[in-house]
C-alpha cells in the first residue's frame, strides 16, 4: 500500500479532491502502466488515511462524494515515504519470475508457446506505452511523467530481450 499511499497523498498536495478526481489524476499520469494501483483501492485508501489523520474530510456530499484534503501529518508521511522510495531498493515481486522457477515443469512446446505469447504481449505493451508518452501533458500531466513511462518501456524491452533469447535456448535444448 505504500506506493498507493505516496500516489494518493501526492495527488492531494495540489488541493482537495474527491475519489473520482484522484483516480482521474492517476490515470492521466499513466500509473496503470507502472504503479499497479487497483482503482478500487483508491476509495479504501482515502478513507483509511482520513481515519489515520493523514487526510481530512473537508466536504461530504459534493455530488454524493467525499472530498479529501491532505493534513500536515499527511504531508510529513508523504515526504517520509517519498524519500524512502528514492533511497531504498526494494525487490520487485513479479509473478513471471515465479513462473520461471518452474519452467522445467512445462514441455518444450508449452514453454516455447508461452514465451512466444509473452513476447507478443510485451511488444504490444511497449508500443502502447510509447504511444502514451508525450500525450499525457495534453491532459495536465507534468512532463516528468514521461520518465515513468520511459522507464516502463525500458523494463518491458529488457524482459522482451530475455524472452526472445530464452525462446532460442528452449529451441536449442539449452533450457530448461
Amino acid at each position: 500500500m505504500s506506493s498507493t499511499r505516496v500516489l494518493l497523498l501526492g495527488v492531494l498536495l495540489d488541493g482537495p479532491l474527491h475519489g473520482y478526481e484522484v483516480r482521474r489524476h492517476l490515470e492521466i499520469m499513466g500509473t496503470h502502466h507502472w504503479a499497479n494501483v487497483a482503482y478500487g483501492s483508491i476509495y479504501h485508501g482515502l478513507a483509511k488515511m482520513a481515519d489515520e489523520g493523514l487526510l481530512e474530510r473537508v466536504e461530504e456530499g459534493r455530488g454524493g462524494k467525499t472530498v479529501y484534503a491532505i493534513t500536515e501529518a499527511g504531508r510529513s508521511e508523504f515526504n517520509r515515504l517519498l524519500l524512502s522510495n528514492w533511497w531504498e531498493i526494494k525487490p520487485i515481486v513479479d509473478p513471471f519470475q515465479v513462473a520461471l522457477t518452474f519452467m522445467d515443469r512445462l514441455s518444450p512446446a508449452e514453454l516455447t508457446s508461452a514465451l512466444e505469447a509473452r513476447a507478443a504481449q510485451l511488444r504490444f505493451s511497449v508500443e502502447m506505452v510509447r504511444r502514451a508518452m508525450g500525450g499525457k501533458q495534453a491532459y495536465g500531466a507534468p512532463p516528468h511523467i514521461d520518465e515513468c513511462l520511459r522507464l516502463n518501456v525500458l523494463q518491458l524491452q529488457a524482459q522482451l530481450t530475455w524472452v526472445e533469447e530464452a525462446v532460442e535456448k528452449v529451441r536449442n535444448g539449452e533450457l530448461p
